[in-house]
This record gives structure tokens, C-alpha cells and sequence, in this order.
């Protein structure tokens, strides 16, 4: 596949379209963009297997605790006093955006009914619908705290609402269930939404109505993809409206001073500059992401490379400057903000999970648009770094932010950075935006063009779809991501054209030797950009196998990242790791622990006991314990003759963090003073 090539020269296959089984995003016809998604249904991920067991722990577990909680928390009784005309006699029970998360979780039952829903799941669904459509007012607007608490309020705080934002979350819900065919029961209540938006929000200057834009972005892409479902071209004007007037200085964003206070700049809500203006990413992390994906959206279906190239220099600016190792983004917990460039602490690290659900759907839209291999790297690095990592292993614990270190002394009962993944939270974002991206993740995973099919992020199961000149069955297998081997058999194939199958090759695995054969044959394949590209006449029973190594890297950070000088973080494949107290000898405290990079990292199966079966494989390395018990905290003595004793180190999974008794951990550990440049494990 070509990196860098005109974004408007590859066509999409006549037969990709609407219709049911098609995933979250499902770009039209469009002028811009190399790739489509393929739909739901065309992927199988096979259970046994990391993504496939995953997603059934989704079904099985995540998805009915969110149910639970949702109706526990009062989000959906919000709904249902406003139903039925009581919405004022007491107050709103949870945030006043509430709303979202039960449209979140309708959302992940839609994906996930794809393979069918508990009876559980199942009655939530229609009696939750039933209850959105009686709220609805008759004009279209739902909300249930502005029409409970506040009806003289409704479009006046644009800046705190949220209303905006929840009719997205609404859109989005009420699209997965017509995509999948599970549920018909938020269609008409779209329909009447968007009837409403359309009347009320001026689509241009001088006609009349509401100009204005949300706090919080977010309706952008779901106004895009209703859109893409409904063919409706008022909600592509619409979406390109909200673009167009973020950062106008004569747009105001109004407040009425009963929801938020006046202390956050314009630039926490994306409206200090123009989106076309801008340069560095900033404000609101979520807020920053979404309306990223948002502003791809509306470039790709407008033909509009201008808007597509000011997305791409925000990231450049986030990617380059302002991104965790793990791929979280966010460095203050003020306001859950992008921080300056290199301003990127470990101890302080909030990397919302929302943020890097936001930057996975931000990363897709650009590959789609573009073909860059870079933008799903950073989809494999931070699925399988921060995603991963903010959900329990049982499927049911969360965390909200993701720092990458955490003291031995932080007992913080504080739901802004526990010590431990949390059942719920009173802001409850992140579990539910977690269940619908599990209950779509197959979604995410391969592409087709006009030359054939491209496997971006390995998984095992089956996908049967569409190629140049017929159709395809074929069986994946990997052991990704601890292991860089794929193999793909072609189990059926009615194609007789020439068409290609194409392997993301990461940039880790290019550090080590890729070895591609065909029914055990070694071949030449063409490596386009970062991928593995092997064009042929395809027949049923062919099998490509495509092998990396998975080294283990010993990274540095960048001099200005302050934070972590003179640290070293260790990453095997696209898994980061991290030391935790939980190993280390007895009497040895975390912050006394320095790695010793000199010496080889191994990798080892024998991994601590309490993560067998989850993490297959953990890193022996060398180090040391310093004596940090005692001294005055600052000195002028040469703290290099402190004492130290030789210490075994283990490191696991950055995403395995948090399932012991001990909480205090570690991505970045102290380099051994005088280490030296040159040892055998590899230093970026």
C-alpha cells in the first residue's frame, strides 16, 4: 500500500455502500480516502484468542455491568421522571449529562447484537428505547436535565450543556441499531431529533437560527455518520457548520453560570482559533480528539483536503510532542488537559480512557482517509497500552485515568486517580465508551481498495468479503501480540483476477527480519511503506504466513520530556511494561529500584502467579535496589556513592497493572548511574 500517495487517486469498490452490518465508521464514495472498513459481519474474531475472548468478556460481562449500573445510578430514571411528566420533582440523580452513558450502553448492545444478546441485555434495550421515545418532546429535543430541572435553560449553555453532545451519543446509538438490524426502537426518535437540530441550528450566516457550537465536541462525527446512514445531506451541512464556526471570535459560547465556572480558557473547549488556524493540540483532551475525528469526518464526505491537512498538523503537534509512551494522552488533571509539548509526567499522568478511545477512532478515520501506516500504529499502541490497561481482566473494574507510575504512598480515594480500577464512576463516561468499542472492535481491523485487502492490526478469526473479481473466505491466526507470526489461509475463493493481500508490517517488527512465505515457499514481497503487500491470483487452499521478530527495545525519552530523564522504559511488540511492587524483593520499595540495561532482557514465560492465564509473558532484567531509606531530601554529596545491592527485576504488561495486592508501579525506572551507551538490548 502507498504511503504519501494523492488521497484521490484510488477508488473504492463499487460494492461497499450502506447497509445492515456495516461498523461504526462507513465512509461514502468519497473524493478523499484509500480505504473502507469492512463491515461487522464480514469478521469473526475466534474465541481462545486475545481479541476474540476479549470481545466475548464484552458480552458476558462488560456489557451487563454497565446495564446494571446505568439503571443503578439513576441515568435511566432521569428519563423515565421526565417520561412520565415528573422530571422536576427531584433532582437530577448523577451528572447533568447523564443521558450519554445510557445512550453508550444502547449503542454497545446494537454492535453487540451482531452475535446476539442476553435476555438481560435484551429487555434493557427495548424498554430503555421505549422510555427515550416517551422523554422525547414533540418538537424533537431530549434532554432530561434541561427538561426536568431547567426547560427555560434549553441551548442557552452551550458552553457546560452538553446537549449537543448528548444528541450525538443518541445519533450514534440509534445508527448501530439500523446498521445492525438489532433494534428498531431509536429510529423514529433520531428522526425527530435531527428534525429539530435542523430547525433550530443555522446551517448558514443570516438564516436565522442558533448559531453556536457545543463545549464539548462530539455531534460532529455522529451528525457524519447519520449522514452516511440516512443519505441526508442537511446532516453533512450541519456537521460542516459546527467546523466552520468553532473558534470564530463572533461565535459566542454562552453560560449560565448553574453548570461549570468561568475558569477554563476558551482553548479548553476548542474555540480559542479556527479549526483551519490551528496548529498545536490543546484544552480538553477528549474534547481535542473528538473533535479530531470529527473535522476527518467532514473532510473525507466534503472533498476538503485543506480541512483533512489542519487535522493532520494537530497531530503531528500531539504525536510528536504531547503523547505517552502508552499512547495515552492528557497530562493535567485540572482539567484533563494536553499539557505543553514534553510536558508529560508520569506520576501525574491522567490519560483519560476516553482520550484514547477518542484517539484509536481519530487515528482510523485518518488511515481510512490517508493509507498512513503511521495512524494505526498508534492505534495498536494505544489499544494495546491504555485500552487495555483500563479495564479489569474480569471485565467489570475500570480505571478513568491512566497514570504510568503510581507511589508506593498514593492512597487516593479520589475517583480522578484510585489506586485500583473502580466498579463505576460518578462520571461514567469511560466503562460504557469501553463496551461499544469492544462490542465493534472487529470493525477496526481490515480494509479493502481497488487492489484488494489490508490486514492493519492482527487478530484470529474468519473473514469472508468482497475482493477484485469475486469473493473471499479466509482463516487469520496470530498470537499477537506477544508473538509476530500471522498466518492467513485462503479456505475459499471465486476470484480469478489478480488482486492483493496486504499485512501491516509495525514499526518494531521492521527493526528485526520478516520472513513471508506462500504454501511454505518463501516469497519476495513487495514492503510498501509499512506493509507487506503480495500480489497474485489467490486460490482456495493458499496460505500466507508472514513472521517478525518481537524484540525487546530498551527506549529512552526525548532530553526535554523532564519528567523522565535519565530513565528507561522496556517495550516488547506493541506492549509496554512496567515493574510493579508486587516483585520486588522484600524490604525493597519502588522508588529505590533502578534498571540496569547493560545486562540482557529476557523475555520469560514464568510470569507471577496471580497473572497467569491473562499475561503470557513477563522480562527478567538486571538492576539494582538503592538504600533511599534515609539522608536530608536535598545534599551536596555525590548521590553516586549511595549503596546499592544487585536486584532481579520483573516487568508485566503495562495493561496487566492494578490485579495484586500491591497497587505502586512503574513504566519509567532510573538508568543505573554511569550506564553505558552500548549493551545488548536495543536503545531508542
Amino acid at each position: 500500500m502507498e504511503r504519501g500517495s494523492n488521497p484521490a487517486s484510488r477508488a473504492l469498490p463499487e460494492a461497499s455502500g450502506r447497509g445492515v452490518g456495516d461498523g461504526p465508521v462507513q465512509p461514502t464514495g468519497m473524493a478523499i480516502g484509500c480505504l473502507h472498513p469492512l463491515g461487522l459481519g464480514e469478521i469473526v474474531l475466534a474465541e481462545g484468542h486475545e481479541l476474540g475472548d476479549w470481545q466475548r468478556r464484552n458480552s458476558t460481562k462488560t456489557l451487563p455491568h454497565c446495564v446494571d449500573r446505568v439503571v443503578a445510578s439513576g441515568a435511566v430514571r432521569n428519563l423515565e421522571r421526565v417520561a412520565q411528566g415528573r422530571g422536576g420533582e427531584v433532582p437530577h440523580e448523577g451528572w447533568h449529562f447523564s443521558d450519554s452513558d445510557v445512550y453508550k450502553v444502547l449503542e454497545a448492545a446494537a454492535w453487540d447484537g451482531v452475535r446476539g444478546l442476553s435476555a438481560e441485555v435484551e429487555g434493557f434495550v427495548e424498554e430503555t428505547a421505549a422510555v427515550v421515545a416517551r422523554a422525547q418532546r414533540p418538537d424533537g429535543y431530549l434532554n432530561s436535565w434541561f427538561q426536568g430541572q431547567h426547560p427555560e435553560l434549553v441551548w442557552k449553555d452551550l458552553r457546560w450543556g452538553h446537549e449537543l453532545y448528548c444528541a450525538g451519543h443518541l445519533l450514534q446509538a440509534a445508527t448501530a441499531e439500523q446498521r445492525t438490524g438489532s433494534h428498531p426502537g431509536l429510529a423514529d426518535v433520531a428522526e425527530r431529533l435531527v428534525g429539530h437540530l435542523l430547525a433550530t441550528f443555522s446551517l448558514e450566516d443570516g438564516d436565522g437560527r442558533l448559531v453556536g457550537v457545543c463545549g464539548h465536541p462530539e455531534v460532529e462525527t455522529a451528525l457524519v455518520e447519520y449522514y452516511r446512514l440516512t443519505g441526508d445531506v442537511r446532516l453533512l451541512a450541519l456537521a460542516k457548520r459546527q467546523v466552520d464556526l468553532r473558534g470564530r471570535a463572533d461565535v459566542a459560547l454562552p453560560a449560565s453560570g448553574l453548570l461549570g465556572d468561568a475558569r477554563f480558557p476558551l482553548s479548553y473547549f476548542l474555540h480559542h482559533l479556527p479549526v483551519r488556524e490551528r496548529t498545536s493540540a490543546t484544552g480538553h483532551a477528549v474534547r481535542e480528539l473528538y473533535l479530531q475525528a470529527g473535522v476527518v469526518d467532514v473532510a473525507v464526505e466534503t472533498a476538503d483536503l485543506e480541512l483533512l491537512a489542519a487535522s493532520e498538523a494537530i497531530w503531528d503537534d500531539l504525536f510528536g510532542t504531547k503523547t505517552y509512551l502508552t499512547g495515552g494522552h492528557g497530562s493535567r488533571h485540572r482539567d484533563e488537559s494536553i499539557g505543553d509539548a514534553y510536558e508529560l509526567p508520569s506520576d501525574r499522568a491522567y490519560a483519560e480512557t476516553c482520550a484514547a478511545i477518542a484517539s484509536f477512532q481519530w487515528n482510523w478515520r485518518l488511515l481510512l482517509a490517508t493509507g498512513r501506516a503511521r495512524y494505526g500504529e498508534e492505534m495498536e499502541r494505544v489499544f494495546w497500552n491504555t485500552i487495555a490497561g483500563a479495564i479489569s481482566r474480569e471485565g467489570t473494574e475500570f480505571f478513568y485515568s491512566n497514570t504510568l507510575h503510581l507511589r508506593t504512598s498514593h492512597d487516593s480515594a479520589d475517583e480522578d486517580s484510585p489506586r485500583r480500577r473502580l466498579p463505576w464512576y460518578g462520571c461514567a463516561c469511560c466503562p460504557p465508551n469501553l463496551a461499544r468499542l469492544m462490542a465493534s472492535i472487529q470493525g477496526y481491523l481490515v480494509t479493502r481498495d481497488a487492489s484488494g485487502l489490508q490486514v492493519h492490526l492482527p487478530f484470529s478469526g474468519t473473514v469472508s468479503t468482497e475482493v477484485p473479481g469475486g469473493n473471499v473466505d479466509l482463516a487469520v491466526r496470530t498470537g499477537h501480540p506477544w508473538e509476530g507470526t500471522t498466518d492467513i489461509e485462503v479456505t475459499r475463493c471465486s476470484s480469478g483476477e489478480r488482486w492483493d493481500l496486504s499485512l501491516h508490517l509495525p514499526e518494531w517488527a521492521r527493526r528485526g527480519a520478516t520472513r513471508v512465505t506462500v504454501n511454505e515457499e518463501p516469497v519476495e514481497a513487495s514492503l510498501e511503506g509499512s506493509y507487506v503487500r503480495v500480489a497474485k491470483h489467490w486460490r482456495t487452499g493458499d496460505h500466507l504466513q508472514v513472521s517478525d521478530s518481537v524484540p525487546i527495545r530498551v527506549l529512552r525519552s526525548h532530553w526535554r520530556v523532564d519528567a523522565v530523564r535519565d530513565c528507561l522504559a522496556v517495550q516488547r511488540g506493541p506492549l509496554v511494561y512496567c515493574v510493579e511492587a508486587d516483585d520486588l524483593e522484600e524490604g525493597v520499595a519502588l522508588e529505590d529500584v533502578v534498571l540496569d540495561a547493560t545486562r540482557p532482557l529476557e523475555p520469560t514465560v514464568v510470569v507471577p502467579e496471580d497473572l497467569q492465564g491473562y499475561v503470557k509473558l513477563a522480562i527478567s532484567a538486571s538492576g539494582e535496589s538503592v538504600d533511599g531509606s534515609a539522608g536530608p531530601l536535598y545534599d551536596d554529596k555525590d548521590a553516586g556513592q549511595m549503596r546499592t545491592e544487585p536486584l532481579v527485576l520483573t516487568f508485566v504488561p503495562y495493561f496487566a497493572r492494578g490485579h495484586r495486592p500491591e497497587a505502586a508501579m512503574r513504566v519509567w525506572v532510573p538508568a543505573r548511574q554511569g550506564q553505558s551507551e552500548t549493551h545488548p538490548t536495543e536503545l531508542v
